[in-house]
């Protein structure tokens, strides 16, 4: 990396810290990450020619997943690492060559900022924005890996109740690839809460979970970890009091899950072909 371009990233994260950190017991064998976590931008970059209202929309952010995030990494004692800008500006998930990393449409509302980007606008927001974004996930993963406690990822994101004016039925999705440690007896635990039933749990629904490139599988999968990708529908996680209900929840039921070393130790699991893209 040149000294200009060390320079331009000192200076754009002076102004905008890219990543939002929280503390937590680095053995503790489990990492919460969310993706989505926030519909800001950088200074200078506006709302991207957009109305502020498209901003409270899915397509800025995942709606209810930064509480949800910060309450369960809380109730587990586990750090977490949170993005603290739009997906509109790129899309911290998206794989570096993803042709959806930064969406010059989403969900039919053309995006002014990105209509006309250039590979050139794109690397440098890759360079200041979704690279440390990557690059702190990393370093915590290698951190609580030094503990010798690997950690099982959770990756925190929320799916609007229609699409395409077809009503999405779940309540919570679980979206994994080819490692079922993690996502199968999560899955049976949700089937046996009172207010769940199987047809509103969802095996890689609304997406496939498996894409190429995206932050489980670059960070988890490409090292073998347990994880899980969990989406609960945007409507049920509005407010912060309903986040957070949920995130007591789930940390009820993921917590005797992530225990057992065996459910955690790096295994090779390979990946399976397929991908669906999240809304």
């Amino acid at each position: 990396m040149d000294a200009m371009l060390m320079r331009e990233i000192a200076k754009a994260q002076d102004a905008f810290q890219p990543v939002e950190r929280i503390e937590g017991a680095l053995d503790r064998g489990v990492l919460v990450v969310c993706d989505h976590a926030a519909n800001s931008f950088p200074p200078g970059y506006g709302a991207l020619g957009l109305p502020r209202a498209a901003l409270e929309r899915h397509i800025a952010y995942d709606i209810g997943a930064a509480p949800l995030a910060r309450r369960l990494a809380a109730r587990l004692g586990a750090p977490a690492i949170l993005s603290t800008f739009s997906r509109l500006l790129i899309d911290a998930n998206r794989g570096p060559d993803d042709p959806t990393l930064v969406m010059r449409i989403s969900d039919g509302a053309l995006v002014p900022g990105n209509a006309r980007i250039d590979a050139r606008e794109i690397e440098r927001r890759r360079r200041l924005y979704w690279e440390p974004y990557r690059a702190a996930i990393d370093a915590a993963v290698e951190a609580m890996l030094a503990t010798g406690e690997p950690p099982a990822i959770l990756s925190i994101h929320s799916f609007t109740p229609s699409w395409r004016d077809v009503a999405r039925p779940w309540k919570i999705g679980v979206l994994w690839d080819a490692d079922p440690r993690l996502p199968q007896p999560l899955m049976r635990a949700l089937a046996r809460e009172e207010d769940l039933g199987e047809e509103e749990i969802g095996d890689n629904e609304p997406y496939d979970g498996a894409l190429a490139g995206d932050t489980i599988n670059a960070v988890a999968t490409a090292r073998g970890l347990s994880n899980a990708l969990i989406e609960v529908r945007q409507d049920l996680i509005g407010d912060r009091e309903s986040a957070e209900s949920w995130a007591d929840r789930l940390a009820r039921i993921v917590a005797p899950l992530i225990q057992p070393p065996e459910a955690r130790a790096p295994q090779d699991w390979g990946s399976r072909a397929g991908g669906g893209r999240k809304a």
